[in-house]
């Protein structure tokens, strides 16, 4: 689920210094080798007009800053941007196994010591979705494919299917476990293709959203990959009838 969470850290004297953080994020990404991820960043709403972020590093300090709402907001294959909306994404684009790493989602805060949290980002054969953008037809069927291809990894967790902008309060349509059908939507675990499927039928624009494909994982943070649906009306056919004469 979403980390937030009072760090600790010390200064050269030893002093330790316990920092409870006001921003959140996922606490780990997977996303296969080529593959692009955006991550969302949440943060109180009085910092709505602060500069933010993104910075890689195990440690924040010494981090390296990578990308910053003010300025560069591209670098490389790396892209920030505020939706003012009490958070903020990153997107990262042509991954590739050099990129895993952990990473800061950083609020800069005037006359006190900046605001943020970490996440570990992996580029493995992981959790993962081929499209993180899926386009579905009013009235039609759509399924979504996540898979996991370590032999074994996650063959006996509880896959879920999670509705929401945001991993942290997004709805959980439906499990692998209980309930495995609900209205419109199913969801079927494949161990052998070492993935999970999830189906949903009678698609209407209400549908279109963000969605997070999960895997459970006991004693440690949550995996999990997001993904946009967007429902379109599909193509209008209008046939042309000539006219009779007389």
């Amino acid at each position: 689920m979403f980390s937030n969470k009072c760090l600790v850290t010390y200064t050269n004297m030893n002093i330790y210094i316990y920092i409870c953080s006001s921003v959140s994020t996922v606490s780990h990404m997977s996303v296969k080798p080529g593959g692009s991820i955006t991550i969302p960043c949440l943060y109180n709403q009085r910092y709505r007009n602060n500069v933010k972020y993104w910075c890689r590093g195990y440690y924040w300090s010494g981090c390296s800053t990578v990308v910053r709402t003010d300025h560069p907001k591209t670098s490389g294959k790396t892209s920030i941007s505020d939706i003012n909306q009490r958070g903020f994404t990153v997107t990262m684009i042509s991954l590739s196994p050099s990129d895993s790493d952990y990473y800061w989602c950083v609020v800069e805060r005037k006359n006190e010591t900046d605001d943020g949290v970490r996440l570990q980002q992996s580029v493995t054969p992981g959790l993962y979705v081929d499209q993180q953008e899926v386009t579905g037809v009013v009235g039609q069927n759509v399924t979504v494919g996540c898979s996991y291809s370590e032999p074994g990894r996650y063959r006996n967790n509880v896959k879920y299917w999670c509705r929401g902008y945001y991993w942290l309060g997004c709805s959980t349509v439906l499990h692998t476990d209980h309930p495995n059908v609900s209205e419109k939507t199913s969801i079927s675990d494949d161990v052998n293709q070492r993935g999970f499927t999830v189906t949903m039928t009678s698609l209407s624009p209400s549908d279109s959203d963000y969605y997070w494909c999960i895997v459970e994982r006991k004693n440690e943070a949550d995996d999990g990959v997001r993904l946009q649906l967007s429902v379109t009306p599909g193509k209008i056919q209008t046939l042309l009838c000539p006219l009779k004469q007389n």
